[in-house]
């Protein structure tokens, strides 16, 4: 047998021993929910990517369904609460746990967040996440500390949630000092009570939105979405959806294409279209749509939602800077890539995988696309630039910027007296501005309408 070099090579009773702890029921799940947090964390891979059915971390893949569904519920309980967990797990260690046992940090806040927010019994999160720290040789040495931890932990819960809630911030310190730069203490703990709680699924309804909402069991909204109260079972399964009555999209995210005005028998793009939503609101309304997308995978994606919907559209598969329509379009909408700060509810990895330098870049990303969606725009068309950012760094200075240096642009200021269905709360200097608290919760949304003037 091949030795490693300064490893002794493990006993075949050893070998015996990490199968069957492996075996146990529940450790494989915990395993997984570790490896997929220190992805997330240490090496900033967005969630939905490791988690992925088909394109996931393999860890993830090989776990039955009932294991997936536990992993999803950790990891979204522990990534919400994350900020918590650390200064709680940093008020219980003397020592800080060296650079090498990184991993172990992980299966703590596993285990943490299994202790503190989901229904599984204390022990069996302490014993998983002892066995997993005996299992790995980088950390056995430090399993009776996770035991003696975590069982504190256990025994203090009330005493330790309490602590953290009156004297530490939700969100890590990047975020919370930009929230508070441009929103304020008040709404950036506002921001903070909407993160830790599941969002609502809310749908636009090609028409007859109250008579959706009573089907459904849900609300009408003041801007016309549908919004569920409950949900059981899939989305897929509920009335409506074979026949493409409705699809769903987050409130705020449908208000940006409701800006585009009387769109009826106009020539309009969709610029970064997928995964469609807005792309059917600009169908329903009349347009003649063309849906540009870069990936041919979510322009894929994009066109089975829209037949679904029984919609029709051009379809262009290319980079936006490299689009030459034969001529200009009546109206644009860009959804810009951003840094998705706005959709924390829905993904709560965001603020760990992202960071100021992220925003800063995809900042300039958005100029670079806006300048170019424009000069697609004929004169006195409009373009509706739009992004799921909380900064202003993305919204409101960008659009500051390009207006300064664009002088066949204007921007066209929003008002409740030709915008009747938003709510008068969400514009701002003639501009949307929507946040998490907003409309008992809402994605973080921004948007502008922009004219050429020449």
């Amino acid at each position: 047998m091949t030795k490693t070099p300064g490893r002794p090579p493990r006993k075949t009773s050893d070998r015996r021993e990490a199968a069957d702890i492996s075996a146990k029921p529940g450790y494989a799940a915990r395993a997984a929910a570790a490896k997929m947090m220190a992805a997330i964390v240490d090496q900033k891979t967005p969630m939905d990517g490791v988690i992925d059915d088909d394109h996931g971390n393999p860890a993830f893949r090989a776990l039955s369904g009932a294991d997936k569904a536990l992993v999803r519920a950790i990891l979204n309980s522990a990534l919400r609460h994350l900020n918590w967990i650390n200064a709680i797990l940093d008020g219980y260690l003397q020592t800080p746990l060296p650079d090498g046992a990184r991993h172990l940090r992980h299966v703590l806040a596993v285990a943490a967040a299994q202790i503190l927010f989901l229904d599984v019994p204390d022990h069996s999160a302490v014993d998983l996440a002892v066995e997993q720290a005996r299992l790995d040789p980088r950390s056995t040495r430090f399993a009776n500390l996770v035991n003696a931890l975590l069982r504190r932990l256990g025994r203090e819960k009330d005493e330790a949630l309490a602590r953290v809630r009156a004297d530490v911030p939700i969100f890590p310190d990047w975020f919370q000092k930009r929230l508070v730069a441009a929103y304020g203490e008040e709404v950036a703990r506002r921001i903070g009570d909407n993160f830790i709680t599941l969002p609502p699924i809310d749908l636009t309804v090609k028409s007859d939105p109250q008579g959706w909402a009573d089907k459904l069991g849900g609300a009408v909204l003041p801007t016309g979405s549908v919004r569920l109260n409950e949900l059981h079972g899939a989305v897929t399964e509920l009335e409506g959806f074979e026949e493409g009555a409705w699809w769903v999209q987050d409130a705020a995210a449908a208000i940006p294409a409701r800006l585009m005005g009387d769109i009826s028998g106009k020539r309009v793009a969709d610029l970064c279209a997928a995964p469609g939503g807005k792309t059917a609101q600009l169908v329903l309304a009349g347009g003649k749509v063309t849906a540009v997308e870069q990936s041919a995978s979510r322009m894929k994606r994009l066109k089975g939602n829209l037949a679904r919907l029984g919609f029709e559209a051009e379809f262009v598969v290319a980079k936006l800077e490299d689009l030459k329509p034969e001529k200009p379009f009546d109206a644009i909408l860009l959804d810009a890539p951003c840094s998705s700060t706005g959709t924390i509810r829905r993904h709560p990895d965001v603020v760990w995988t992202k960071s100021l330098d992220d925003v800063a870049k995809l900042a300039s990303v958005q100029r670079r696309l806006l300048d170019a969606s424009f000069a697609m725009v004929k004169p006195g068309g409009r373009l509706v630039f739009a992004n799921c950012s909380l900064d202003p760094l993305e919204g409101e200075e960008l659009i500051a910027a390009f207006l300064a240096e664009t002088p066949s642009a204007r921007m066209r200021l929003l008002n409740p007296e030709e915008f009747s269905t938003i709510p008068p709360e969400i514009m701002r200097n003639g501009q949307i501005r929507t946040t998490p608290d907003m409309m008992n919760g809402v994605d973080g949304f921004y948007a502008a309408v922009i004219e050429r003037v020449e």
